[in-house]
C-alpha cells in the first residue's frame, strides 16, 4: 500500500475562522479527492459565533464523504478532536486547524511513514522545520518540554498534527478538552511504549486572523495539567492509561 492509497479520517476543526474556511477546506477536500484511498472529512465548528458553520457546510455540500459537526458552545481543541475522533471510521485519524498554517499535502509526510514496508509505527508525530513566532514562543515550548520531562520522563517531540490508530485514541479518558490535549495524547503513547515516529513538517503563516493559542501564561496552566495527569496516570488502571 502507498502514501495515497491509505484510508485516512481526517479532522479539521476550527472556531471563528470565517474568513478562512472558504479557502483551507476546498484545498483540504481536493487533496482528499486527489488520493487513491478511501477518505472522510468531519469538520468540527467548536461554538463559532460567525459563519464558520454555514461557510464550511457551503464548501463541501454534496460530498457524502464529508460531514460537519458543530459544538453549541467553545469547548476546546481537545473537545473538538474528540468529537472528530468518535465520527471516525477509518482506521487511520489525524486532523488539521483550519487556519492555513498547515498545508494539506504535509499529511502525506505522516501517512508515508506508516505505510512503508515492515513499519511498525501506531501514531506518527510531527514537527516544524521552521515556525517563526518570535522569541516568547520558542521559550514557550522549551519551557513546556522541560516541565514535560521533568514531571513524566519522556522526551516528547510533537509541535503539529499526528496520525494515529483509532483504536488508540480513548475520548473518554483523554480528560482535556483545551490544548492540552495535545500533550496528553503523546505523554500517553510515549509511557505506554506505544511504536511512533516523528516527520519533520512545513509551517506557513495564517491565511488571516490571530493564532487563539498563544501567550505565555499559558505555560502556568500546562505545568498545573501536568501535574493533574501525573496523578491521574497513578490512579489508573493499567488496561486504561494508554
Amino acid at each position: 500500500m502507498t502514501q495515497d492509497e491509505l484510508p485516512l479520517s481526517l479532522v479539521v476543526f476550527a472556531y471563528n475562522e470565517e474568513s478562512n474556511v472558504p479557502t483551507a477546506l476546498p484545498e483540504i477536500l481536493e487533496w482528499l479527492r486527489a488520493r487513491r484511498g478511501g477518505y472522510q472529512l468531519i469538520f468540527v465548528d467548536d461554538g463559532s459565533t460567525d459563519s464558520t458553520r454555514a461557510r464550511a457546510e457551503q464548501a463541501l455540500q454534496g460530498d457524502s464523504r464529508c460531514v460537519v459537526l458543530s459544538h453549541g458552545r467553545n469547548a476546546g481543541i481537545g473537545a473538538a478532536l474528540k468529537t472528530g475522533v468518535r465520527a471516525a471510521s477509518f482506521d487511520w485519524v489525524t486532523f488539521l486547524p483550519c487556519d492555513g498554517q498547515i498545508p494539506v499535502r504535509e499529511i502525506g509526510k505522516l501517512t508515508a511513514v506508516v505505510t512503508q514496508e515492515h513499519s511498525a509505527a501506531r501514531v506518527v508525530f510531527s514537527v516544524y522545520r521552521l515556525r517563526d513566532d518570535g522569541a516568547r514562543r520558542k521559550l514557550l515550548s522549551a519551557g513546556v518540554r522541560g516541565l514535560i520531562r521533568a514531571v513524566h520522563g519522556v522526551a516528547l517531540r510533537s509541535d503539529g498534527p499526528y496520525l494515529f490508530r483509532r483504536e488508540l485514541f480513548h475520548p473518554d479518558v483523554l480528560e482535556s478538552d483545551t490544548f492540552f490535549l495535545n500533550f496528553e495524547f503523546p505523554i500517553r503513547m510515549l509511557r505506554a511504549g506505544v511504536e511512533h515516529a516523528t516527520v519533520t513538517i512545513e509551517c506557513v503563516p495564517r491565511l488571516s486572523g490571530r493564532s487563539k493559542s498563544t501567550g505565555l501564561g499559558r505555560i502556568v496552566g500546562v505545568a498545573r495539567d501536568l501535574l493533574a495527569l501525573k496523578l491521574r496516570l497513578l490512579r489508573e488502571p493499567k488496561h486504561v492509561s494508554v
